[in-house]
């Protein structure tokens, strides 16, 4: 399943993926940018019409929530990057991840057991 997101909408989306239920005010204070209301509310409308997100009243009060899970989403974004950058080459794109990043022995220990249990 693809799930497109922009830079925006993914900011929102890690808003109510950790928060859960948020209105409007919830997820602009939660958001490191100092966007508008209504700039937030046309963010959460759109994840809505997309199928990413649902809402619930409260009253006046909307709540909104991701139907979408995070796993799903993050797993669409690497299919898409490995697509256009990496030939669909996971191979390609663990190898530039390791030749670009500076790793703590734990988190080395820690890819080493996630790779020995791939070869299982």
């Amino acid at each position: 399943m693809k799930i497109p997101l922009t830079d925006r909408e993914a900011d929102v989306m890690q808003v109510l993926w950790e928060d859960g239920h948020s209105s409007v005010s919830d997820v602009q204070k939660r958001l490191s940018d100092n966007l508008a209301y209504t700039t937030v509310l046309t963010v959460l409308r759109t994840l809505e019409a997309k199928g990413y997100a649902e809402h619930e009243e409260e009253g006046r009060l909307h709540r909104y929530f991701a139907i979408v899970l995070q796993h799903a989403a993050q797993k669409s974004a690497l299919n898409h990057l490995l697509g256009k950058l990496f030939k669909d080459s996971s191979e390609l794109l663990f190898a530039r991840l390791v030749s670009d990043q500076k790793f703590s022995p734990e988190q080395i220990r820690r890819m080493r057991k996630l790779l020995a249990g791939k070869l299982k």
